[in-house]
């Protein structure tokens, strides 16, 4: 699959019941000003293990301090068998340094809130976001390293928003119910 850029619209908040590789609670709103990447995975998805967070690690390692990765444990399939202390011991044997949030199970979805809110079809799913809080690429399945690095090269290099362009990501977002 390829990497192309979504229409750009306010990020939703992300929604973590849990924080891994982090002393503090991360918010979109807290890293307006840097790109972030979001690694949406599970880790009994074989997907996820073999592409979604070697090329998360990638990243991190590649771009260093330019943007932010985070991992988001977004779990739609076999709850009982992934929970924290499964997700942590995960993450100290893939060696995955960088912080990960536990997308908040909601009574009465399959799928958490995060997880919803994007419209995520499922794992793995790289979603990108610019310094002034937009969705700007939001793929599903594995992904080209080479035109991924490019486009968040791109955003990189892109000039930090002025500071009247702030907004309010959830204040444009719509509910995140399901039909």
């Amino acid at each position: 699959m390829g990497v192309s850029a979504g229409a750009t619209i306010a990020a939703p908040e992300l929604t973590v019941s849990q924080w891994f590789n982090t002393a503090a609670d991360i918010t979109l709103a807290g890293l307006r000003g840097q790109v972030v990447v979001i690694e949406a995975f599970q880790m009994l998805c074989p997907g996820c293990v073999a592409h979604g967070l070697p090329q998360a690690r990638r990243i991190h390692a590649g771009f260093g301090d330019d943007l932010t990765v985070l991992g988001l444990h977004t779990v739609f399939e076999h709850h009982d068998a992934m929970r924290p202390v499964s997700l942590a011991a995960f993450l100290h044997e893939y060696r995955i340094g960088f912080p990960v949030g536990v997308d908040t199970a909601e009574p009465g979805h399959l799928a958490p809130v995060t997880m919803r809110r994007y419209g995520l079809e499922g794992t793995p799913s790289l979603l990108a976001v610019d310094r002034a809080g937009r969705l700007r690429i939001k793929a599903f399945g594995q992904l080209d390293d080479l035109a991924l690095g490019a486009a968040l090269a791109r955003l990189v290099d892109e000039p930090p928003p002025e500071p009247d362009s702030h907004h309010d990501p959830d204040a444009s977002n719509p509910s995140d119910q399901e039909a």
